[in-house]
Order: structure tokens, then sequence, then C-alpha cells
């Protein structure tokens, strides 16, 4: 049985406690015309089987008591069940994880939503943790669920389709979205919900082949992924291209330890905005190397200059060790 279910039980038995103590009092009062609170306190000694020292003046009292007797035992043995149920299912330390996993969750900004925590979900995952880039997962199959507790993420156990777990992923705070589940249905969906209620979200999708590719950036994705046709890629690279394809994978993979690949926007508060590469002596000043630039027009310039002109809205393709990225994110660092 599950926590929800478990919950319900709980409050069942409550409100079974609650309706008997108001029916009991209210019996005694007009039976026996004692006070509201004797007639409480008769029918609280009489349900929890204590009794009182005295036997009720009349039929109607004798007949309230019988009954509330055997509505006293049979909650007993009902609470019984329930605690030894809850103790065992550990509903009330689940209940609390999950309300702290919700807290959690809606402090998150500027996040990831992992849409789906199958193989290919729980590669992004990795890679956003080596990242240290705080995401969300969306899932309720069965085995998804086992690892996004084994990954210790944090989890929203919900189908992905439905805009309240969108809404609860945080959806409208969020910076991105990677809809990853193994149905091309169940991913169009998802991108359609998340790109009208969040127009400005990057969305990125899984399609099993072009059909859906087409249908899914129709949806409003920004960009599809093919896992086949990728891996057919990187296969026929290893062999026609392998040290290019593996300086790729050594920049492109978060966890890799001596080169990373990095994307800096330049914002209008930026002191290094409109200076050259030459003037801010990028490569000697930090180590990196810039090796493209994306314009503010959306077009590349995949070997720029050292005259070439960093502009407001310019995005840098920058490459180097951990260090050198982040001494380069400093140099482009918004101005406080």
């Amino acid at each position: 049985m599950d926590t929800h279910a478990r919950l319900r039980r709980v409050a069942a038995l409550v409100a079974a406690i609650a309706a008997t103590l108001v029916a009991g009092t209210i019996g005694f009062h007009e039976s026996l015309g004692e006070g509201w609170l004797q007639s409480f306190y008769r029918t609280i000694v009489t349900l929890t089987l204590t009794g009182l020292d005295t036997v009720p003046r009349n039929d109607g009292a004798l007949v309230i008591t019988i009954v509330l007797v055997v509505v006293g035992l049979t909650i007993i043995g009902y609470a019984g069940a329930v605690i030894v149920e809850t103790i065992a299912g550990g509903v009330l330390s689940g209940a609390l994880a999950e309300r702290r996993r919700e807290r959690t969750i809606d402090q998150l900004r500027d996040h990831f939503i992992i849409c789906g925590y199958g193989r290919v979900g729980r590669r992004i995952g990795q890679e956003f943790r080596a990242s240290d880039v705080p995401y969300v997962v969306i899932d309720f199959h069965e085995d998804a669920l086992a690892s996004a507790h084994e990954d210790e993420v944090l989890l929203i156990e919900g189908d992905a389709t439905k805009d309240e777990n969108l809404r609860r992923a945080g959806l409208d705070r969020a910076r991105g979205l990677v809809a990853a589940s193994d149905s091309d249905a169940d991913n169009l969906y998802v991108v359609l919900s998340a790109r009208s209620a969040a127009p400005g979200l990057t969305i990125v999708a899984r399609a099993s082949g072009e059909d859906a590719e087409r249908k899914l950036m129709l949806a409003g994705a920004d960009r599809v992924v093919l896992p086949y046709t990728a891996a057919g890629v990187v296969m026929a690279n290893l062999v026609l291209r392998p040290q290019v394809t593996a300086f790729l994978d050594a920049v492109t993979t978060a966890a890799g330890p001596e080169l990373q690949l990095a994307e800096i926007e330049v914002h209008r508060t930026c002191p290094a905005a409109g200076r050259t590469i030459r003037e801010l002596r990028i490569r000697h000043d930090t180590g990196a190397i810039v090796i493209a630039m994306k314009k503010a027009d959306g077009g590349f310039d995949a070997t720029p200059e050292p005259d070439a002109t960093i502009d407001v809205g310019d995005i840098l393709i920058g490459v180097g060790s951990p260090t050198e990225i982040r001494a380069l994110e400093d140099l482009f660092a918004v101005a406080g």
C-alpha cells in the first residue's frame, strides 16, 4: 500500500473517532439531560472502555453505552492495525521527506526539469550532477523511481504530461526542460504544455525518428535529439576520426578532468563588452581559448580573430581546464 493510501486510512480513523464522540455526546445529553461537558466525559470513558462507576438511568442511555462499547472495540482494533502498518510503512518519515523535497523544489531558481528518468534521462542527470546544476525529475514508472531514489535526486512522482506536475517541478522558474521519455507521444505532449506555459524556456526533446523530430520542432522544442542517429554518427566518427572524437568527448563530458567547453553570454552590464579579444588578453590572462562566437544576429564566427569585437548579446564558446574556464567566466562576469 502506498503512502497516500495509508494517509487516507489514518484520516478515516480520525474522522470515525470524531464522529463517534460527537454522536455519543449528543446522545447522552438528550437521553440523560446531563450537561455537555458531562456528556462528553461519559462518551470518552465509555468509548475507551474505561467505564463509569454509575449505571445509566434509562434504557436509551444503556443502548447508547452498548453501541459505544462495540464501536470503541472496533476503533481500537482498527487503530492498532493502522498504527502498526504506519510504523512498518514509514508513512510519517516518508511524508516528512516528501515535504522536505517539495520545499527544496519550491526554492529552486534557474534549474532544469528532466521528464522521464530512463536510460537517457539518467545519463542527463549524471551530466547535470557533474556540472553542479540543479534539476528536478518527473516520472512515475517503477524502474525510473527506483533509479531516482538510488541517485537521491529531487523527484516529482507523477506523469510529466500533466500540467500540475510541471508546475510542481517549478516550470515557471526553470531555465530549461528535457523531454527524455521513451514515448514520442509523451514527449510531444510535454513540449506542447511546457512551451505554452513558458514561452522563453529552453526545451530539448528526444525523438525516435525523423517524423517525431519534425512534430516536436513544430510543437516548440528548441532542439531535438535522435539517440539512435546520434549513436550511429559517433560510431562512424570513432572509426573515421578517432582522435577528433576523443577530443570532443573530453570537452563535452562534464566529468572530464582535463578540458571543458563553456558558453558565456555577454550581458549589457559586463565591463568587457565592446572590447576585442586582443584587448582583453583572454588567452594570456585566463589560459582559456575562445574557439567560436555566436553573434547577437544568430550567426557564428567559428574562428574569431584577435581583433574581433565582443558585443553585448554575443555568446562565447570557450575551451580550457576547469580553472581556466572559471577565470574566463570571471572575466565576463556581470558588474555588481
